[in-house]
């Protein structure tokens, strides 16, 4: 189990002297080691937040996104003041313990980032010492959840990184498919026979210099529409030719039902 700083309240001091060591721990935590790079650190995740920080110098790496946990165990008083105390606390001190929404929460994206955060776990002696597992039971409440899990479950982050690498790769894949949505929608039609044009074909089209008619039609189309166009060519260059050497032909004199022409 990597380090976790331990507090015990009796419920004899104000909540805002909780938050106030909280904050002192966030502090801390965020601390650099000597000549870092802030920009660097802050953009961190994962171990490499620890490797920028003072306190990964003392402590272990925790394992999962997050500084330091600590864990407050209430005892004293009644049932329904140590209740009061943890949401108390746990409403004044969330700027500690919240992490922060991931961008994208318009495409899906609802993971939270716990990189800058303090894992905050609460629990009460009264309750580990009733349970058969003793503080190894679900006997510990993360701030920020309502249902009371073991150490370990209350400690990891199902809504944070892992969640959000998932949800990164379904907001891409639902992207790319509105745009290949939106890309198919504005993909031409042959005039002639109302065939979608190819890829390769859409592509010639976009590449032409002057845009003609046959940019209408698909590929197929296109070239038999030259194949037409090439033989209507050649049928009016020879007849071109063939009028041309009719005219320019040598006048022929007509002769008579013999042979023989006539005489003067």
């Amino acid at each position: 189990m990597p380090a976790m700083l331990l507090e015990v309240d009796r419920v004899t001091e104000p909540v805002d002297v909780l938050v106030d060591k909280l904050r002192r721990y966030h502090e801390w935590f965020e601390l650099l080691v000597p000549k870092a790079d802030a920009a660097k650190a802050m953009a961190a995740r994962g171990a490499a937040v620890h490797d920028f920080r003072l306190w990964s110098r003392i402590y272990p790496a925790t394992g999962r996104e997050g500084y330091v946990p600590v864990a407050f165990v209430f005892t004293g008083k009644t049932a329904a003041q140590r209740e009061s105390r943890m949401r108390r606390l746990e409403q004044a001190a969330r700027r500690y313990f919240a992490g922060e929404p991931y961008p994208g929460r318009g495409v899906g994206i609802t993971a939270v980032d716990y990189h800058h955060a303090v894992p905050v776990v609460v629990t009460e002696l009264e309750r580990i010492t009733a349970d058969p597992a003793g503080a190894a039971g679900a006997v510990w409440r993360r701030l920020g959840r309502d249902e009371w899990q073991t150490l370990t479950q209350a400690l990891d982050n199902p809504d944070g990184e892992r969640l959000y690498q998932v949800q990164l790769r379904e907001a891409r894949r639902r992207q790319a498919e509105r745009e290949a949505a939106e890309r198919e929608a504005q993909r031409p039609v042959c005039t002639q026979c109302g065939a979608k044009f190819t890829d390769e074909r859409w592509q010639e089209t976009k590449r032409a210099s002057w845009p003609g008619a046959w940019d209408r039609l698909c590929g197929p189309c296109a070239t038999q529409a030259a194949d037409r166009a090439e033989a209507e060519r050649v049928a009016r260059r020879r007849a071109e030719e063939a009028e041309r050497a009719a005219a320019e032909a040598p006048a022929v004199k007509p002769r008579s039902r013999f042979g023989i022409g006539r005489r003067r």
